[in-house]
């Protein structure tokens, strides 16, 4: 069974996709991304960050860049791009609604 922070860490991710797929580039970085993510009211640390996109380049869904110690970029990968539309499921991340 599945506890509250699994389902929000789903959230999560699936929150982190649709914004790498509308970022200009397909692309950016670690800091921005919580920023986002927490704009939208999901509650999520920088650490809980990179946890999560690291977790999405182990499923292919995204590739990263560590072009500092201190920051990791993101970029989408097409497979990252169809989960975040729908068009695939990935056990992990918050499946769309469907669109109105």
């Amino acid at each position: 069974m599945m506890n509250y922070g699994d389902f929000h860490f789903q959230h999560v991710r699936l929150t982190v996709l649709r914004l790498l797929a509308e970022a200009p580039g397909y692309s950016t970085n670690d800091s921005v991304l919580t920023d986002a993510v927490n704009a939208m009211g999901l509650v999520c640390t920088r650490d809980q960050m990179r946890t999560n996109i690291a977790w999405l380049e182990e499923q292919r869904l995204v590739t990263l860049l560590r072009p500092t110690a201190t920051l990791t970029v993101a970029t989408i990968t097409e497979r990252g791009a169809d989960v975040a539309a729908g068009r695939s499921i990935v056990a992990g991340v918050q499946r769309p609604s469907p669109s109105a």
